[in-house]
């Protein structure tokens, strides 16, 4: 990203009120930057000449694939919700992003392709392929962590300037029941460890007020070996469920 983008002067319109008001895109965003850097560290050290490990090279492509799948159902959220928003009372704000998405889905297939050829060659055409994989995943994150802090930053303004935290509200829990509930674990597992500990007791703790008791007790279950004991223990303090020390791995 160039200072242009960070300097721009929607980016500086968005930055002062961004802590104060509801912000619908910084969770799902901190959950999908970890996803996405989790993802193109494992594919960059997968190794696909191990022939007594094949099932590393298979994980490292199930998670390559969920990644992808996960961004295809984000767009579609995006689109849906967030975009129509702005386009309901602002017309061509979000234009660059709706342009975005179109390009992202294309890069997804592409991606996709190539993933799934890796576990038809071998040896040193594997390596290549693999290496290829690598390198177009990164830009296809690099161009979405760019694109992320666009929406971030001008989108949020302009459903800022013309919606308030009541709507917005409305808008982001019409989004979530269309979430499946495997989905949302999902969701859940890499956005709750990605979030910092201020965020993640108060999503918990609301979760824990208003959700059944199994699916609170499910997500607890999904986040659990994905935090270290440090922020395990803030968590379980904070929401008042049992420690259980010694079950907590680092990350």
């Amino acid at each position: 990203m160039n200072a242009s983008t960070l300097n721009s002067p929607a980016a500086t319109q968005a930055a002062a009120p961004a802590t104060t008001r509801y912000d619908m895109y910084q969770p799902i965003h901190k959950g999908l930057r970890a996803f996405m850097s989790d993802t193109l560290s494992r594919v960059g050290r997968v190794d696909v000449f191990d022939v007594f490990d094949v099932k590393d090279l298979a994980r490292t492509l199930a998670q390559l694939e969920a990644l992808l799948n996960f961004c295809v159902k984000h767009v579609a959220h995006e689109n849906e919700f967030l975009h129509t928003a702005i386009q309901a009372r602002q017309p061509g704000a979000a234009s660059r992003t709706v342009d975005d998405h179109v390009e992202h889905l294309h890069s997804i297939e592409a991606l996709r392709l190539e993933a799934r050829s890796l576990m038809t060659v071998n040896g040193d055409e594997r390596m290549a392929k693999a290496l290829r994989v690598y390198r177009h995943l990164a830009l296809f994150v690099a161009e979405n962590f760019q694109h992320m802090h666009i929406e971030e930053t001008a989108n949020n303004a302009a459903l800022w300037a013309h919606y308030s935290d009541a709507e917005l509200a409305d808008i982001h829990n019409r989004l979530l029941a269309t979430i499946s509930p495997e989905d949302t674990m999902e969701v859940m597992r890499w956005m709750v460890p990605a979030l910092n500990p201020v965020q993640r007791a108060g999503l918990l703790a609301e979760m824990k007020k208003e959700a059944p008791a199994f699916v609170f007790d499910a997500v607890i279950e999904v986040v659990r070996p994905h935090l270290d004991i440090r922020d395990w223990t803030k968590l379980a303090r904070a929401v008042g469920v049992p420690q259980q020390a010694g079950l907590v791995n680092f990350a």
